[in-house]
């Protein structure tokens, strides 16, 4: 062999060596007993070249809402869905969208509305006895939780109640009077509110002036307790160029999210811009962002994707193509903009895996999509009950349809499976992962995943530097197969893997025509 050759040769050893010594002598990763979601590499060491991360998509189901009551309309949206106890709240923007030839016509709708659910499907509106509609009218049997009439708490700010996002205060030093709070768009001076209420009904301002000024906020802008980071994080709409401050508005380059952290709702940190990786550049229209209820360490997000196609022979085929041309009359990109669901998901609130392809595609053509405001996605998950007898529990969210469109735009369920945005797949000649170093605490290794009845998964316990440990090699396991969100993974000797708790191992997991979700010691 050549002298250069021998030497890259020995350089490319010496840097292997190197690198498996750094990983093996690598502080392992404490887990705890929490649930890790597979939808990033964050645990992956290594995968074999069959091994792939694959999107799931959301199975859509009935229509639940239908905004067509006379303080409703066709621009409806933005809502916040949650399970509170036994029951299920949702807040909107109740707005309509009166499109005429080459303007809009009057509209009485700007209010935020309330409505709740026993089951997170069948959905009605409680008369809260608040404001008048017509306004005037002195008639109060509507769900109007925020009007206009709120401008009445502050001397120079003006509330926008068709930008809302509200929220259960998952503080625990939360006063009783702020269990619940909102974020709500200021008109004036620009920038976002900070609302509380002790009953999710019945609210008020945190602040006299807007706690958050330094962006656009012409979306759903939202804020949470974030119980990984104990503080409350906020995001929110901002364009990558231009102006768009109290007195100037002349937003350019793209619609994009923006992030900032507080310890009271009040006094804010200084915003930070999100990044995406190598994810192209794109225009987000929402976040929808929030901590993952069953991995609360592991923020989820569904931003809106919003496209200009141009016209063309496909755009003016899309359904309501009259109705089209008559919102371009006005702007043009109201009639040619099209909208979809995304999906995201970040471990420091700043740093975001965003998947290039749609998570919730307008789908088949028909009466009330493809248009601008179709699969908004609503903020926040929540819990249902599957229709299929005897099947767990179900992920059940929320999108927007007939935006623009009729007398009031809809709000349809879509439903996944627990944690099942995304899973390590591989093809029935199989494959595997090995992750980094973890320690964890539990007795039991379970597992969230899907095979065919010819695929399987087995599950290797290795040591830091990769030798199978007794008793919990991949010989000793016993293969898994089925369908399930929770099912605990066995070896000859049984389930116990207590005896290894809080001491650095690998998990080299094969799998064989099957769907890893997420995994969990418990």
């Amino acid at each position: 062999m050549p002298r250069t050759a021998r030497l890259v040769f020995l350089v490319c050893i010496t840097l292997s060596l190197l690198t498996t010594a750094a990983s093996f002598a690598a502080e392992p990763i404490n887990i705890g007993s929490r649930l890790e979601l597979l939808v990033d590499d964050t645990l992956i060491d290594s995968r074999s070249e069959d091994v792939r991360f694959e999107l799931h998509h959301p199975t859509p189901r009935e229509v639940v809402f239908t905004y067509d009551k006379p303080w409703e309309g066709s621009g409806c949206g933005y809502q916040s869905i949650f399970k509170d106890g036994d029951k299920y709240r949702m807040y909107y923007k109740a707005w309509h969208l009166n499109v005429q030839e080459k303007k809009f016509g009057p509209a009485n709708s700007n209010f935020t509305c309330y409505a709740e659910s026993d089951d997170g499907i069948h959905w009605k509106r409680p008369d809260l006895g608040l404001f008048s509609f017509p306004p005037g009218s002195g008639n109060k049997d509507n769900n109007i939780v925020i009007g206009k009439a709120h401008r009445d708490w502050m001397k120079s700010a003006k509330p926008d109640p068709v930008h809302p996002a509200v929220f259960k205060d998952e503080n625990p030093a939360c006063p009783p009077d702020a269990k619940y709070k909102a974020i709500l768009r200021s008109r004036g001076p620009h920038g976002l509110l900070a609302l509380k209420s002790p009953d999710g009904i019945h609210w008020s301002l945190m602040s006299e002036e807007p706690v958050i000024t330094k962006g656009a906020f012409d979306s759903e802008n939202l804020a949470f307790w974030d119980p990984a980071t104990k503080q409350y994080r906020a995001y929110w709409r901002y364009f990558t160029k231009g102006t768009t401050d109290e007195k100037n508005w002349k937003p350019s380059g793209l619609r994009d999210i923006r992030t900032a952290t507080s310890d009271d709702f009040i006094h804010w940190s200084e915003p930070q811009d999100l990044k995406y990786g190598d994810a192209p550049p794109e225009q987000l229209y929402t976040n929808q962002i929030k901590p993952y209820y069953r991995a609360p360490h592991i923020l989820v997000g569904f931003p809106t994707r919003y496209v200009e196609r141009g016209w063309s022979k496909s755009m003016e085929q899309l359904p309501e193509y009259k109705h089209r041309k008559m919102r371009s009359s006005i702007s043009n990109r109201y009639g040619m903009a099209i909208t979809e669901g995304l999906f995201m998901t970040s471990r420091d609130g700043v740093n975001f895996k965003r998947w290039p392809e749609a998570f919730l595609r307008p789908g088949i053509e028909r009466k009330d999509t493809w248009n601008y405001g179709h699969q908004y996605i609503a903020w926040q998950l929540v819990e249902t009950r599957s229709d299929i007898e005897g099947a767990p529990d179900e992920l059940s969210l929320y999108a927007t349809e007939g935006y623009w469109t009729g007398e009031g735009s809809k709000l349809r369920r879509y439903t996944m499976r627990i944690d099942g945005f995304v899973s390590l797949n591989a093809p029935l000649k199989g494959g595997e992962i090995t992750t980094k170093p973890i320690t964890f605490t539990g007795k039991e290794l379970k597992l969230n995943f899907s095979t065919s009845a010819a695929g399987g998964i087995t599950v290797e316990l290795q040591t830091p530097a990769g030798k199978p440990i007794e008793g919990f090699t991949a010989a000793d396991c016993i293969e898994l197969f089925g369908d399930t969100i929770s099912r605990p993974v066995s070896w000859k000797k049984g389930s116990d893997v207590s005896s290894l708790a809080g001491k650095p191992v690998r998990l080299k997991i094969k799998l064989k025509d099957a769907d890893l979700y997420s995994f969990k010691f418990e």
